[in-house]
């Protein structure tokens, strides 16, 4: 067991449980729901409701076992620490870098995504400045540390949860004929009408609506800061709760106001579902504010948790020890991980803007598919860890299916396939160096069990 006070003290231990699901809500909801719910839609047609419910299930069941852990053991490296006692260094030195993989295309596929919506009042800007600018911006968030970072994210997620409320409250006073004129609801009468796409097709949109709910890591790296660790559950539920009920009640809405093959791939679905009710010509504007605020907090988020992960990395000597090394302690983040990080930043945006048609679809369903695969290890290594019940057991068992069926799924649709196997790519790659690192892993034990 490791110390409870590890990566913490009594500075920086000063979040409440409510503070940690608001940050939780600004880390989760970001383009994945405002703009890859639109690849879901299409895919699926309205039983893309459904692919979230099965999404918000899953996500709850990974989490619960995160914070269990969480409460029984804080630790910095959070599951990457956990896989490293359940199953040894491999297992923390491949979950690390997973993540840490994962996330760098997240931060591409938003930069994009949110550099592109800029260009909505701004066309004739390169894209490439916008991205730089929200680039330098994010990277202003690892100099603020971590109560910082909460305040900030708390915010955002108050101002996310305000732009959902607001095309609730539209698109109610639209159907019900306020405004706008009369509209006639879409609503699905028969089984083929709800899957008009198949099962083939729901099954592709799943990874998609998983994608929308990625986040609960961050929540997990923070959870170190709880002032009552055993409130990380607590946190969890209050999270997810709310964030499941307000994305089916606006995806809902939205496909009520417009039948799905409306809608555009790479449109926001809330704006394209209003786009026809006259005297609203403010919401587009507002909307589009919204998901650019969503993306540059999900994408702060993630360079704010790569950057922990590459630290305990580090510290556990699966990195070169330079990127834990801090010389100046008025720096909240090593100066070399943030340089690291930074890297993998400008090589993002390479990307993204080299394939600015192609990246988001493929680079997201790359990263949401070894978020997954992270997923998956923690329901499988947290058995070892803690005292499971036989309802616990249960749950593992629904998680790890919904999981495997949101992967399985991304090779039946030529939009996420080959974000399919750029994700065994990167395996590869870490797996090859697992492969060759052991030998030297097991020269060093001895040394550490002499210590």
């Amino acid at each position: 067991m490791g110390k409870k006070t590890s990566g913490a003290n009594d500075e920086t231990a000063n979040l409440t449980w409510w503070q940690l699901s608001l940050i939780g809500v600004g880390c989760t909801i970001g383009t994945g729901f405002f703009l890859a719910s639109s690849i879901a839609i299409k895919m699926t047609g309205p039983s893309v409701i459904l692919a979230f419910i099965m999404a918000a299930t899953a996500t709850y069941i990974v989490f619960e076992a995160l914070a269990k852990m969480n409460a029984a053991d804080p630790q910095k490296g959070s599951f990457r620490t956990y896989a490293k006692k359940a199953y040894g260094r491999w297992a923390g030195f491949s979950s690390g870098w997973v993540y840490w993989c994962s996330e760098m295309l997240i931060i591409g596929s938003q930069l994009t995504a949110i550099s592109l919506l800029t260009k909505f009042w701004f066309p004739n800007i390169k894209l490439w400045i916008f991205a730089a600018i929200y680039a330098v911006l994010g990277l202003l968030v690892l100099f603020i540390g971590a109560k910082a970072f909460g305040k900030l994210e708390s915010v955002f997620a108050v101002m996310k949860i305000a732009a959902i409320f607001m095309f609730i409250v539209i698109a109610i006073l639209a159907l019900t004929g306020v405004i706008g004129g009369n509209s006639t609801p879409d609503i699905p009468r028969s089984a083929n009408e709800f899957f008009p796409k198949g099962l083939i097709g729901f099954w592709s949109a799943l990874i998609f609506a998983f994608y929308a709910h990625g986040g609960i890591e961050v929540m997990s790296i923070m959870a170190i800061h709880l002032k009552n660790k055993e409130d990380a559950p607590k946190s969890g539920k209050v999270m997810l709760g709310l964030l499941g009920i307000i994305y089916v009640i606006a995806l809902t809405l939205a496909l009520l106001l417009k039948t799905y093959d409306k809608f555009r791939e790479n449109k926001s679905p809330f704006v394209e579902a209003l786009s026809g009710v006259h005297n609203i010509d403010f919401f587009p504007h507002v909307f589009i504010a919204a998901i650019i605020i969503a993306g540059f907090s999900t994408m702060s988020a993630s360079l704010f948790s790569v950057t922990t992960i590459l630290v305990t990395i580090s510290e556990d000597g699966d990195a070169p020890k330079i990127f834990s090394k801090q010389k100046k302690k008025k720096l909240k983040m090593p100066l070399p991980a943030i340089a690291l990080t930074s890297t993998g930043l400008v090589l993002s945006i390479v990307t993204s803007l080299l394939l600015p048609d192609k990246v988001y679809e493929y680079i997201t369903t790359a990263a949401a598919l070894m978020l997954l695969y992270n997923w998956l290890f923690i329901l499988i290594m947290s058995q070892r860890l803690i005292e499971t019940t036989t309802t616990d057991k249960v749950k593992r068992i629904i998680g790890i299916i919904l999981i495997g069926l949101a992967v399985s799924g991304t090779l039946f649709h030529h939009t996420s396939r080959p974000g399919f196997f750029i994700s065994l790519v990167f395996l590869a790659v870490i797996g090859s160096i697992v492969f060759f690192m052991r030998k030297r892993w097991k020269k060093e034990e001895p040394q550490n069990n002499a210590l």
